[in-house]
């Protein structure tokens, strides 16, 4: 296993907002957010290729860096602020206090750049070495304040930087962090002195008092039991992976699903055939096959999780700050999804779910199936090719690699992400954390996979 090299951190210090530029200020949690606590800390990578020595760095691009930072949480400033519990039944709450900030850190590492930024196994580990840690809650007044974001420059000299971010999920969803990243993107590639002429749209934080709660999901979602308590400081054997599948691939996915629907006489606009629902399918099969089955659990129900983007439903701007997704889950039974047919029956399992969401995401949420009660993990995925993530581009050139980097922390569930292919518009990229059994047997799926002929 390839490591990262030990080095000391060069820069560890705090980026706040200019002074004075926002005003103290409380958002309250809505039911979106809500779901999120007690959640892991969401972390991502973005590396870049940088064919420039320290001294550049630390003279020219470091400066730079901090001072698009501290203009992009002007605007973005909830992320410098903090959770807030404050004593039950008062529900917590985000709050920004003038000199706030966000804990950034700046170092330098001997690894492999090459190595780190390629799609063949790379260990959990590895990632973790090029992120920040979030501050662990300290009290305050009788309530509890945790930090929402910390950020990790990592320079590999004359290759190349990894901007690395941890954050608590409940202050927003990856739409959110896409946007933040442009902005603080943008900022940094134009080199602007402020917002004037910036292209990246600015948050909206008014319409979170816009969000209604008719269903009482508020209240579920208080009350929801989530046992994140797998968090751990032990090392994790597990293997960083990334597959790509290309568009004529993707293609060769919707004509399968579009042939079994004629040949059914089910009308398709009952089935939503996207390149997110084929892909998932595929993905769902693949992981369902390589986790073994038996005659004791052939009939048992596998899960499969995806997330929904609420705004257009509510009505809400697509720049929208905080969480406005919900989790919906489809079910089939494993006997099915390792049959011959068993992608098509992923397939048109999400593709109807998809279609009946479209009249109405907050319909009909139940609580989450027992996972505990599961003989095989439920299988998610994280992220959207809609993010357009490959486009966060700091003056350096697109991401050479963009990495959800806490796959490997989760122990109770299969979480994939799912990207934008970076090298061919209309190809999906996949990333996984498996352990090296895992990644063995997975891999024996895929060399056996209808996919692998084209």
């Amino acid at each position: 296993m390839a490591t990262v090299a030990e080095s000391s951190v060069k820069v560890a210090e705090g980026v706040s907002p200019p002074p004075g530029s926002v005003a103290t200020t409380s958002l309250p949690l809505v039911f979106f957010d809500i779901k999120f606590l007690g959640s892991f800390p969401f972390q991502r990578l973005f590396f870049y290729e940088f064919p420039h020595p320290s001294s550049y760095f630390y003279q020219n691009t470091l400066p730079s860096l901090k001072t698009s930072l501290s203009l992009t949480l002007q605007r973005f400033f909830p992320y410098a602020g903090n959770l807030v519990f404050p004593p039950p039944p008062q529900v917590p709450y985000i709050l920004y206090t003038d000199g706030d900030s966000i804990p950034f850190l700046a170092n330098e590492s001997a690894a492999d750049f090459s190595h780190l930024v390629g799609d063949h196994a790379r260990h959990f580990q590895e990632f973790q070495a090029l992120l920040p840690k979030l501050p662990t809650a300290v009290p305050s007044g009788g309530k509890r304040k945790t930090p929402l974001m910390a950020v990790q420059v990592t320079l590999f000299p004359n290759q190349g930087i990894s901007i690395g971010i941890s954050f608590c999920h409940v202050v927003g969803d990856g739409r959110t962090l896409a946007h933040f990243m442009k902005t603080w993107a943008s900022l940094q590639r134009s080199q602007l002195p402020d917002f004037t002429s910036l292209d990246e749209p600015l948050p909206d934080f008014d319409s979170r008092g816009l969000i209604e709660d008719p269903l009482g999901l508020m209240a579920k979602f208080m009350n929801q039991k989530w046992d994140f308590d797998n968090l751990s400081n032990n090392p994790i054997d597990k293997l960083q992976v990334t597959y790509n599948i290309k568009k004529s691939q993707v293609e060769f996915l919707k004509d399968l699903v579009k042939k079994s629907c004629n040949e059914d006489n089910e009308p398709e606009p009952t089935i939503r055939i996207s390149t997110f629902v084929v892909t998932c399918a595929y993905m769902w099969v693949c992981l369902t096959k390589s986790q073994g089955t038996s005659a004791d659990d052939s009939d048992d129900v596998s899960y499969f999780f995806f997330t929904v983007d609420c705004r257009r439903h509510l009505k809400l701007p697509a720049t929208y700050f905080g969480n406005c997704v919900i989790a919906r889950n489809v079910a089939a039974k494993r006997s099915e999804l390792i049959g011959e047919d068993g992608f098509v029956v992923a397939a048109k399992a999400i593709g109807r779910e998809v279609v009946k969401l479209q009249k109405g995401p907050l319909e009909g949420i139940v609580p989450e199936p027992e996972l505990s009660k599961t003989r095989h993990p439920p299988i998610m995925v994280a992220s959207s090719p809609q993010f357009r993530l490959y486009e966060v581009d700091f003056g350096w050139g697109r991401p050479r690699k963009t990495e959800v980097a806490s796959l490997g922390w989760l122990v109770f569930v299969f979480m994939f992400s799912i990207a934008e292919n970076r090298e061919e518009e209309g190809g999906i990229e996949f990333g996984l954390a498996l352990t090296p059994h895992g990644l063995d047997s997975f891999n024996a799926v895929l060399d056996c996979g209808f996919l692998k002929l084209l």
